[in-house]
């Protein structure tokens, strides 16, 4: 049961200067408008497009879904702080913000996983990829992620709120994350630390591992190919996958595996942003536009709208 005396926290963003900060209210606006715009057309795309009702795509739009979920519970309350005179949150809403992004940073986790071995089943067994990946897998493999990333929130969300916030409540950061929270709780967090830890551990590193396991077969099926010009499409479309799924991985194990008091939070603030900002708009652009059924689906789209 929550005893917290704080009943709002004062968030300082990524910068106190005011110049910088005019910029960075452009560039994150701008940010946020290629992330959502862009998960919201191959959203619509697919929808609209019997052809894309394939299991790759349904992982696609589920991809998508997460992405505009993890932005929209940070940039634009990023931004209102950003522009008015009071840098502030409610306790609520902050509680509110953690669980939404924790749930969308589990579910982008095991989401990837869940990719990496769709396409490893569709080029390691074409022939009984409709039977391996059929509608019954979808569901299942979806209510998995589902029921991962939301025991995930629940969990650290869960712990949060039992702390005391009782003294200062400044988050040196620009979002409500359960590293700066920790710093400032009033009450132990030996707790909250095994389970991030843990969570840490058996999510990012474990979906890490088996997403590059994935990889490293669907790198030895390429190698049978015999076309140059096979192996060449098949190794680009891997090799901007694994460095999308790294440049999300890498951040997300280097924040949550230290103990509180080891935060840096200047330096953590900009490795944040690579997960939370960054990979979110880079995803629709590795893995849609890049992909001619994705960019049929999406002129489709087009020409519908201007009828």
């Amino acid at each position: 049961m929550n005893h917290s005396i704080v009943t709002e926290f004062l968030i300082l963003g990524l910068t106190q200067n005011p110049q910088l900060r005019e910029v960075l209210i452009f560039v994150f606006l701008f940010v946020y408008l290629v992330a959502f715009l862009g998960n919201m057309l191959i959203i619509v795309a697919i929808v609209y497009n019997p052809t894309l009702h394939t299991p790759m795509y349904v992982f696609l739009l589920a991809l998508a879904i997460v992405d505009i979920i993890c932005t929209t519970s940070i940039i634009p309350k990023l931004l209102e702080t950003m522009l008015s005179l009071e840098n502030t949150i409610s306790y609520g809403g902050c509680m509110s913000q953690l669980f939404f992004f924790t749930w969308s940073l589990g579910a982008e986790m095991v989401l990837f996983t869940t990719m990496a071995y769709d396409r490893y089943v569709a080029i390691s067994f074409p022939l009984h990829y409709n039977t391996i990946m059929s509608r019954c897998m979808c569901v299942t493999l979806l209510s998995i992620v589902m029921a991962i990333a939301v025991t995930n929130s629940w969990v650290h969300t869960g712990l949060i709120l039992r702390l005391t916030f009782c003294g200062p409540n400044t988050i040196d950061h620009f979002f409500c994350e359960i590293p700066p929270l920790l710093a400032l709780s009033c009450s132990p967090v030996r707790v909250n630390e095994v389970m991030v830890y843990v969570a840490d551990i058996t999510l990012a590193v474990g979906d890490f591992t088996l997403t590059c396991i994935s990889y490293g077969f669907i790198i030895a099926a390429i190698l049978r190919i015999r076309t140059a010009e096979g192996k060449k499409k098949a190794f680009s479309t891997c090799s901007s996958h694994l460095i999308v799924v790294s440049l999300y991985y890498c951040p997300v194990i280097y924040t949550y595996i230290r103990p509180a008091s080891s935060y840096t939070f200047e330096k953590d603030k900009v490795v944040a942003a690579l997960y939370t900002l960054v990979t979110p708009t880079l995803n629709p652009i590795v893995y849609s536009f890049r992909n001619k059924e994705m960019q049929a689906g999406i002129r489709k789209v087009f020409v519908f709208l201007k009828r």
